[in-house]
């Protein structure tokens, strides 16, 4: 099949798009990927066996994407440009990256006869609601949660077929009228082809606790480092490092000043993949805090399996998508997601109990027999294959 698929940001990179072009790739489909740039990228490119199809898009139209359900010039920005390429090609399936663009999608998919494919990465309505853009007094106007909730349920049901990433979502989505058997689940789990030397930790003076990943409030570090403050007056040889960068690193640098644990706590900022692999090879604990939503309950972050993949013991929030996991393959210990004793409690627990290898181990197998991408990707490429 010949498959276009858009994604309305740059690329490369996005690592759960390139396994899915990898995967469907193997499977012996053609992959066609729309994407716009904001960095002079050349408008075509062949990346591998990919035909990647770029447009320059306006300061004006990225923006007014905030508003798209009422002013139509971001759905118009993408109608036109992937009626340009269909111009030259005949495609036999669209495939959406994540819900806003699902209309053009759908429409697409009408005007040629071909199946319109949802891929929903995120339960986008409710990352909106706690998206600080979308909270914006301006934001608020030109957007609202129900708007995208309406949607959600309109295009979901329209898709011939959806793919979300853990079973929690494909529930809500069933609990809108989607039928079970048009949604796949696609978690991002750990790829195996792509190979890392796991250098065996030597345990140091101090116990690391690792986290990596985008910094915002929603992560839940503020919790973390109020943790830190209790955590320390019981084992004062434990650090916390910090790699990653966005617009709350000010705010908790602040409170690691206003705590007195700046020698417990290291800001890498912002790092390249191997760096950051590097720096969770050193660490004893991995950390996934998030907030508790209705986003993060039905979310299935990729550093958790690469967290397992390492052999780290993880420390979760009770997230529902995240706790599952963790207490399915014994891979680590649970707290409650905005408290800061329970965080400080347990992770003095996991630290006395001894059993940090155990759980390092568990989660390395169960990446290596379940949670890997070879198995996940298996009813992506059956669903095309059925088309």
């Amino acid at each position: 099949m010949k498959i276009l698929m858009v994604l309305d940001h740059e690329f490369p990179p996005d690592p759960r798009v390139e396994n899915e072009i990898n995967s469907l790739t193997k499977a012996g489909h053609e992959i066609f990927l729309a994407c716009y740039t904001q960095q002079n990228r050349p408008n075509f490119e062949k990346i591998g066996k990919t035909n990647v199809y770029r447009k320059p898009i306006s300061k004006f139209i990225y923006k007014s994407s905030v508003g798209v359900l009422k002013f139509p010039f971001y759905f118009n920005f993408w109608k036109s440009f992937l009626n340009k390429i269909s111009k030259n090609h005949k495609f036999d399936a669209i495939h959406i990256h994540d819900l806003p663009l699902a209309k053009v999608g759908y429409r697409f998919a009408k005007k040629h006869n071909i199946p319109f494919i949802l891929d929903l990465h995120e339960n986008w309505p409710s990352y909106l609601e706690t998206s600080e853009h979308a909270n914006t007094f301006v934001g608020k106007i030109l957007s609202t949660n129900q708007q995208w909730r309406k949607y959600e349920k309109k295009y979901t049901l329209a898709a011939d077929y959806v793919i979300t990433v853990v079973e929690e979502m494909k529930n809500r989505l069933n609990d809108l009228g989607v039928p079970k058997d048009k949604i796949i689940v696609l978690s991002n789990t750990f790829n195996l082809e792509n190979k890392f030397e796991i250098t065996p930790h030597q345990p140091g003076q101090n116990t690391i606790l690792y986290y990596a990943g985008g910094i915002n409030k929603h992560r839940g570090l503020q919790i973390v480092i109020v943790g830190l403050k209790e955590l320390i007056q019981q084992n004062k040889k434990i650090e916390l490092w910090i790699v990653g960068s966005g617009k709350y690193v000010s705010t908790l640098k602040e409170m690691v000043d206003n705590y007195d644990l700046g020698s417990y706590v290291k800001f890498y900022g912002q790092k390249s993949f191997n760096d950051t692999m590097d720096l969770l090879s050193k660490s004893d604990i991995a950390l996934i805090p998030h907030l508790k939503s209705e986003q993060t309950d039905n979310s299935s972050p990729n550093k958790l399996f690469q967290y397992m993949y390492f052999q780290k013991p993880v420390m979760v929030s009770d997230c529902i998508s995240l706790e599952r996991v963790v207490n399915e393959t014994n891979c680590g210990i649970v707290y409650k997601y905005d408290s800061p004793h329970s965080f400080a409690e347990r992770t003095q627990s996991i630290i006395n109990n001894g059993n940090l290898s155990t759980y390092g181990k568990n989660g390395r197998k169960a990446v290596l027999d379940k949670y890997n991408w070879a198995k996940s990707a298996i009813p992506l490429t059956d669903m095309y294959n059925s088309l």
